[in-house]
């Protein structure tokens, strides 16, 4: 299991950009210590900025840093399943063209979805299963239903650098997504947890429902811009499904980090 979150913020908004980044990354600190990273995109960036390591989350909490212009932002925790962390291209955020993404699930089709595109596999050894999903993305214009193509689990998120402005969310089947609303924006994570602790720290309430599986969002300036539906892979069963937590004290390390975090912001 891997964890994703991040965020879609209402131009003007005063929330803390980084404290808010951190607390998500401290609550799915635990669904993953392979590999960390977040992107996010200011107003006027062409290009998403990707910070990632081969670390768990508690060595890169601290450092986390998000200009306060910023509107969307995209969390990773990483547990590996293809695309060995070795390799910095495999881990997350992922790049395909312009779209950089973040997922958790699997994903058992990717070679056959990728072999027509030549821009996939930037690096070599590259082998992560996740770029098909950015690939179908990238390819399709961010087209919920092409997203039916896809085969496996799935909860993902993806900046399209030809759309700013704009955060794209989906659910497919077999993993958890949740979403918040409060004023400020709208957030997303693995666990209703990361968003209860977003509400703690950065002092929002937020309206909090999980996303129904085949659900495609596009939340720009803070507000759901459009919701579609798709057909989600439902014929996809994990002969031996990984528990959720995969790093358990990586959350209580981060969370009592966090803490500390706030107190002088």
């Amino acid at each position: 299991m891997c964890g994703i979150a991040g965020y879609s913020l209402r131009p003007g908004s005063r929330l803390e950009r980084t404290l808010a980044a951190q607390s998500l990354l401290a609550a799915i600190a635990e669904r993953g210590a392979d590999a960390v990273g977040y992107a996010y995109r200011a107003p006027g960036d062409v290009y998403a900025t990707v910070v990632k390591q081969r670390t768990p989350a508690s060595q890169l909490l601290d450092r986390v840093s998000v200009p306060e212009e910023t509107n969307q932002l995209l969390v990773h925790v990483r547990d590996y399943t293809k695309g060995h962390p070795s390799i910095a291209a495999n881990n997350h955020p992922v790049r395909h063209g312009p779209v950089v993404g973040i997922h958790n699930g699997i994903i058992t089709n990717d070679d056959e979805l990728l072999a027509p595109h030549a821009c996939a596999r930037s690096e070599p050894r590259m082998t992560v299963d996740s770029e098909a999903i950015f690939a179908v993305a990238a390819h399709s214009r961010n087209d919920a239903r092409a997203l039916e193509h896809l085969r496996g689990a799935m909860a993902t998120a993806w900046l399209d650098e030809r759309e700013p402005g704009t955060v794209f969310v989906a659910r497919g089947s077999g993993r958890p997504l949740w979403v918040g609303h409060a004023r400020e924006g709208v957030f997303f994570a693995s666990t209703k947890l990361a968003l209860e602790v977003t509400e703690r720290y950065c002092s929002v309430k937020l309206r909090k429902r999980e996303l129904p599986e085949g659900t495609w969002l596009a939340l720009a300036g803070g507000k759901i811009a459009g919701r579609r539906r798709f057909r989600p892979d439902l014929d996809y069963h994990e002969v031996d499904p990984l528990p959720a937590v995969r790093a358990p004290g990586e959350r209580e390390f981060c969370l009592t980090r966090l803490a500390a975090l706030a107190a002088v912001v």
